[in-house]
């Protein structure tokens, strides 16, 4: 591994993000479905190289966890990692049957259909290294996705990683990214989610996501942003916005109304930009508002890694339209 600059908190890492990285594939035209596809366009995918790459674009040094399969579509996610300035430093090749996730994922506002190929997925067999364990200490955040919590060994690598950074001051982020499909039932992932929120510092979701969770959210909130827990608690709420609880104190955000070409990728953009500019500025509003424009401008568009934004696109966003409503502290 070459040598990186340092973070501005003088460690190596901005952020490491653990998850799974994939091949997607869009069916062409626009508009139609995969059945009816003249053709297909290709793009990398999956929430962690989305956030990841979303981060990079940002301007944060970020490197992701994960493994991919030995063949041409792992080699793929690769190319992309390096297209895109994500550091592939962990990155692991999982041999035997595992392969890479692949998406088929219409583009389209409504009625959009995604089919997900992950039987035996190669993201799944993470395993924990030394260099892993050390790079969290030299990382100021760990965005952890709550897919790679689905099973072993990537299960016990994720939670180890992350009571590893809580111990050394490391930020944990946990976006739960629920898929039913790859869980046993809901008890076990009620179980499992519980165990990586209690070493997570930000908790990420929507409505469906957190009522996997708890059957309390309100109840939930309130212990989370106990003093002695110190938790922030952020509820995505989809075209409507997001809502945080700090430990005393609510923000309700609105969105950026644009035309939606299609509905996915924009939970990746909002997370990457919203870590990002946290950890540079510690301003949750700004920081929220930074990933909510994010989140706009790749609904509007074509790709998941590829329509993640720059900064000055964000700001271009920011300064044409108006969030709706106005985020309000309360």
């Amino acid at each position: 591994m070459t040598s990186l600059p340092l973070s501005d908190s003088g460690k190596t890492w901005n952020a490491l993000v653990l998850g799974r990285a994939g091949l997607d594939l869009y069916p062409q035209p626009d508009g139609g479905k995969t059945s009816d596809a003249d053709g297909f366009s290709a793009d990398m995918g999956g929430s962690g190289g989305n956030i990841a790459v979303a981060m990079s674009r940002a301007g944060s040094k970020v490197a992701l966890l994960s493994a991919v399969s030995e063949d041409t579509v792992g080699h793929f996610v690769r190319q992309r990692l390096a297209q895109y300035q994500v550091s592939d430093a962990f990155l692991q090749v999982s041999l035997g049957t595992s392969r890479t996730s692949l998406a088929l994922a219409e583009v389209r506002p409504t009625n959009c259909e995604v089919v997900i190929y992950r039987n035996d997925a190669a993201d799944l067999q993470l395993q924990l290294t030394d260099a892993m364990k050390h790079a969290v200490t030299q990382s100021d955040n760990l965005v952890v996705t709550g897919t790679a919590l689905i099973s072993e060994p990537s299960r016990t690598t994720t939670l180890e990683l992350m009571l590893h950074a809580k111990r050394h001051h490391c930020h944990v982020w946990l976006d739960l990214d629920y898929r039913p499909w790859n869980w046993p039932d809901l008890q076990t992932t009620r179980a499992i989610y519980s165990l990586a929120a209690e070493h997570a510092h930000v908790v990420v979701g929507n409505e469906e996501e957190f009522a996997v969770l708890t059957d309390e959210l309100d109840l939930y909130i309130k212990q989370a942003s106990l003093a002695a827990k110190g938790q922030t608690i952020l509820l995505k709420r989809g075209g409507h916005g997001a809502s945080l609880f700090t430990q005393d104190q609510r923000l309700d955000t609105g969105v950026y109304p644009v035309k939606s070409l299609k509905p996915y990728g924009a939970g990746d953009a909002f997370l990457g930009n919203l870590v990002h500019h946290y950890s540079g500025h510690a301003d949750w509003q700004a920081a929220i508002s930074c990933g909510s424009a994010a989140a706009a401008i790749v609904v509007s568009q074509r790709g998941c890694a590829s329509a993640m934004p720059s900064p000055e696109q964000i700001t271009l966003m920011q300064q044409s339209m108006v969030m709706t409503p106005a985020a309000n502290w309360r």
